[in-house]
């Protein structure tokens, strides 16, 4: 990517940034072991990015905000400026950011540098052209993408690898704890490429990166992590099989639901599924498509987003799912989702021509089998390498 400038070496190094090196216990054999991460100083940075001017601002995450940036080389770049502290200092941070920079596939963003400059703690990414699968699906109509299924598939599958590298072959094994469509970003082929995996050893356990901005509906949030804080593989698998359903459908899971009757995306499509009606739910702008691969997709996401996670599958096996034809699913072994509440079938539910209407209902009774909420996710204490329930 053209010249290296790096804060600890010569003369390419500004005073300030020697300084925070200098006052690092003077371990200049540590800084000269990195491996895998360029060091920008902040005005490097500033000039990028024209004086983080609000027309680059390309994205908020709960991280912090992400600016696009033309590097002096004349590399494209995101830079994402860290909003909250971390709680490690400045040796920590440089460690784990070298980690997280030598974990590499085809379908994760590439962390190819920071900057570490007094309260400044800043992120560099490969820029991405066609930013989030959240804005081609569901952002302002310059933002949206035309997606065949070819391109949906595509997508899913190409998510499905990346989570099944983080889970079993990155060392140590990565929980990302926040898949969804924002953090599944599009290169100028449509290839997707998750973002912000293994951030949060970052920060404190009292900070969270996950948000829900629906209280009383799961989202993409797993019914144990969300009530118990038991953060394993299966938390992120139970988002998945929610992003695959937001692909398939062109809705949003976090959008409360639709009608009346408050269905969110989840229960629709269990009840569809009890109605033999699954493709009800396939988005009205997607006019062609193979139907047995779809309902593959969505018996798939079904499978992910079982209510135990013991029953969940893998994500290696979720993958092989996803690229059989679908015969072999055992959906009578299939139980109901995390976060479906009972329902009354007397109430009824979206027909295909009704796209986002749902009935009205008179049942006052529902009870939701989990309920989550911000607040309550925030005081969880959990660890992005925690693999088992506590």
């Amino acid at each position: 990517m053209g010249r290296r400038f790096c804060c600890f070496r010569g003369q390419e190094s500004s005073e300030k940034n020697k300084n925070i090196y200098n006052n690092s216990n003077g371990d200049g054999d540590f800084y000269s072991a990195l491996e895998n991460v360029r060091i920008f100083s902040y005005n490097q940075l500033k000039s990028a990015t024209r004086n983080f001017h609000p027309s680059n601002k390309i994205g908020r995450g709960g991280f912090g905000v992400v600016y696009k940036g033309i590097l002096r080389d004349g590399t494209h770049v995101a830079i994402k400026s860290l909003s909250t502290e971390s709680k490690q200092g400045t040796k920590e941070f440089l460690t784990e950011i070298d980690t997280i920079s030598n974990v590499r596939h085809p379908h994760l963003v590439q962390l190819i540098g920071c900057c570490v400059e007094g309260s400044n703690r800043m992120l560099l990414y490969e820029y991405l052209e066609n930013n989030s699968l959240d804005n081609a699906l569901f952002g302002p109509k310059k933002m949206q993408i035309a997606l065949d299924w070819p391109r949906r598939a595509s997508i899913c599958i190409g998510t499905a690898r990346a989570i099944s590298f983080l889970h079993e072959e990155a060392e140590p094994p990565i929980v990302h704890r926040d898949i969804k469509a924002s953090n599944v970003l599009l290169d100028r082929d449509l290839v997707p490429k998750i973002g912000d995996f293994g951030l949060a050893k970052l920060f404190p356990d009292t900070v969270t990166h996950i948000s829900t901005r629906v209280a009383g509906t799961a989202g993409y949030l797993a019914p144990e992590y969300a009530l118990l804080g038991q953060l394993t593989r299966k938390a992120d698998i139970y988002s998945f099989g929610v992003l695959i359903l937001e692909v398939i459908s062109g809705r949003s899971a976090s959008k409360t639901a639709w009608g009346s009757d408050m269905r969110n995306l989840l229960e629709w499509t269990w009840s569809l599924r009890e109605e033999d009606r699954l493709l009800d739910i396939v988005d009205p702008e997607l006019v062609e498509y193979p139907e047995g691969e779809v309902l593959c997709f969505i018996k798939v996401a079904l499978f992910c987003t079982q209510a135990v996670s013991k029953n969940r599958p893998p994500m290696t096996q979720v993958l092989e799912m996803l690229q059989s034809d679908g015969s072999s699913l055992d959906v009578e072994s299939l139980t109901q989702p995390g976060g479906v509440r009972e329902i009354d079938h007397g109430s009824g539910y979206p027909s295909s021509s009704s796209g986002h209407k749902l009935h009205k209902a008179n049942q006052q009774t529902d009870t939701y089998a989990f309920i989550t909420s911000t607040k309550n996710i925030s005081r969880m204490q959990v660890s992005t390498s925690e693999m088992e329930p506590r």
